[in-house]
């Protein structure tokens, strides 16, 4: 984390596994699900496009939807994960326990225009695998830049939309609706992915963390808890 605070520290764009935007497109990034990766033209998450994501509600377990490539992107790729603008605090022991590498995960706060302004800093910074950002805001204006930015820098843009949103058009090259499917399953209506959206939902078993405690409550408890609350709750924000 450089002094501005933006990623990117000196040599991180040169270690083995951190892809730069003048290298050949990476395929994507799988899932961790094969059944959706058989879905995705690209055989996984795109890299360089938005990827909307609209969940019926919150805490459907949609976050772990992306918790194995967010892992293989800050673990095996060292690549930063940078989360803009979460509704809530990050549980870090749940994320770490997920596989996410807590020492290469960036988050901001950042609220309204700022959250799409965090996003595009981010995509403009050496060394980011993935944005995961709570968008419930923004223009299409704002989006179609973000997409831009994704494509020039290839780099996975996760964003978290509000479900109202369903029948508005939208620059993402891929767009997921998220509902509650049946024996805790999540079901999956792929609205647009190139080649056409898909007919029929998609029902996958996603692993989700029981509910977590807070920071505070982490910290009290086991020292691995402890340690993985501190390294995100300390992780720095993109400033202005």
């Amino acid at each position: 984390m450089g002094a501005a605070g933006r990623p990117g520290p000196a040599g991180a764009a040169a270690r083995g596994g951190v892809w730069r935007a003048d290298g050949p497109m990476p395929p994507g990034v799988p899932t961790g699900h094969a059944a959706l990766d058989a879905e995705l033209p690209d055989g996984g998450w795109p890299r360089g496009g938005l990827v909307e994501l609209l969940p019926a509600r919150r805490g459907l377990g949609e976050l772990g939807l992306l918790m194995p490539a967010l892992a293989r992107i800050s673990g095996r790729e060292m690549a930063w994960v940078v989360c803009v603008a979460p509704p809530l605090p990050l549980h870090a022991p749940a994320w770490a326990a997920a596989g996410v590498a807590l020492s290469r995960l960036l988050v901001t706060r950042a609220a309204g225009g700022d959250a799409a302004r965090s996003c595009a800093r981010a995509l403009d910074a050496d060394g980011v695998g993935a944005i995961v950002a709570w968008l419930p805001a923004a223009d299409a204006a704002a989006l179609g830049r973000l997409q831009a930015l994704a494509e020039k820098r290839r780099t996975l843009v996760f964003l978290f939309r509000p479900a109202g949103l369903v029948g508005e058009s939208s620059p993402a090259p891929l767009r997921i609706a998220i509902d509650a499917g049946v024996a805790g399953r999540l079901s999956l209506r792929l609205l647009k992915r190139r080649g056409g959206a898909r007919a029929e939902p998609l029902a996958l078993a996603v692993d989700r963390p029981a509910d977590a405690p807070s920071f505070a409550a982490a910290a009290a408890g086991a020292p691995s808890a402890a340690a993985a609350a501190r390294s995100l709750s300390e992780a720095a924000a993109f400033s202005a």
